[in-house]
């Protein structure tokens, strides 16, 4: 196979740049579509220059800006759409810009390749958050995690989509785009539903990214506040995992066109938030971590959110490889290793 035009919206945010990094190594012709709205995503870019030159295209642009997305689509082999606004928080603050920048910016992005007529693979990165809280799902408190009763592999893609927050909703509606366009105008997508994903370049937010925030203001010596009570479990996924959930994916697109796919570190990788968090990052630290505050739980929080991988695994033979102490320490590294480039 020849060299491929790689298009990847989002790339200086932290899975668009471990992303641009991963295909450069393979020596595609990559384009960083970006509009630098993200805290710390300069940085990845400097990262990215210092690892490869001129070794790919940056373009400062707007996925709400369609002839500058239809320019950036044009002769593209594969687009990887990573590109949006990820903060439930944001979300309610600013449901106008969260719609336009998630379910505009998708739209723009499909329509582009649509009248393009290049065919190229179309990965959009969805969440879990398209299901709500699954308040219907039976939980069970233990010590210091709530699980799932019944739904012991986590959950599949048949879980009924229940949007909630306008996060939950302008991600849904693009998810949704994007699935409809390959039935309507048979374009070549595939949806992966993701939840919590880390690793090194994350710059986390307090409302977004929370591993990559908990080790920063651990590392930092930041107050850490705490939504819920800290039992809420998750599946982690380590960036390296995701890259490889990518490249066999679009490797296998006779499998995965038209398909939506749960993607996360599944039942082997679960953890919960703070309870269990906190004593794996204190030893990797060497350091005793304590949360200042616990407070309200935030909208649309779910208990417990772990994906069923299964599906991932027989379509594309991929799962994760990249234990959670394995990862989270790649991740504590780097952060120690780059404390001057976080700032309150």
């Amino acid at each position: 196979m020849g060299q491929r035009r790689v298009l990847i919206t989002g790339g200086a945010g932290f899975i668009g740049s471990n992303l641009a990094n991963h295909f450069i190594k393979k020596g595609e012709d990559v384009l960083v579509f970006d509009n630098f709205y993200r805290k710390g995503v300069h940085h990845n870019v400097h990262w990215l220059r210092e690892e490869h030159g001129a070794g790919f295209q940056l373009i400062e642009g707007d996925v709400r800006d369609y002839p500058a997305v239809a320019k950036a689509v044009h002769d593209s082999d594969i687009i990887c759409h990573v590109a949006g606004q990820t903060a439930v928080t944001t979300s309610v603050d600013a449901p106008r810009e969260d719609f336009e920048i998630n379910a505009l910016g998708t739209l723009n992005i499909l329509e582009a390749a649509r009248t393009a007529g290049g065919d190229p693979v179309i990965l959009y990165t969805s969440t879990n958050k398209v299901y709500g809280r699954m308040a219907d799902i039976p939980v069970v408190e233990e010590d210091t995690r709530y699980m799932y009763t019944l739904n012991t592999h986590g959950i599949g893609e048949s879980q009924p989509l229940d949007f909630h927050s306008p996060y939950g909703c302008s991600k849904g509606t693009a998810d949704q785009y994007v699935h409809d366009y390959a039935r309507i105008y048979g374009l070549k997508t595939i949806v992966f539903r993701m939840g919590s994903i880390y690793g090194p370049h994350q710059f986390g937010l307090e409302d977004q990214a929370w591993i990559a925030y908990f080790v920063i203001a651990a590392a930092k010596g930041w107050p850490i506040t705490i939504y819920g009570d800290g039992k809420q479990v998750r599946d982690l996924l380590f960036i390296g995992d995701l890259l490889r959930a990518f490249e066999l994916a679009i490797e296998r697109i006779d499998m995965t066109a038209g398909e939506i796919y749960n993607i996360g570190g599944g039942l082997n990788n679960t953890i919960s938030i703070w309870i269990e968090f906190a004593p794996l990052l204190s030893r990797l630290l060497g350091k005793q971590v304590q949360a200042e505050a616990f407070r309200g739980w935030r909208p649309g929080d779910q208990n417990v959110y772990f994906s069923d991988i299964r599906k991932a695994s027989r379509d594309f033979g991929w799962r994760p490889e990249t234990s959670i102490e394995s990862g989270v320490y790649q991740l504590v590294k780097w952060v120690l290793e780059n404390q001057g480039l976080f700032e309150k």
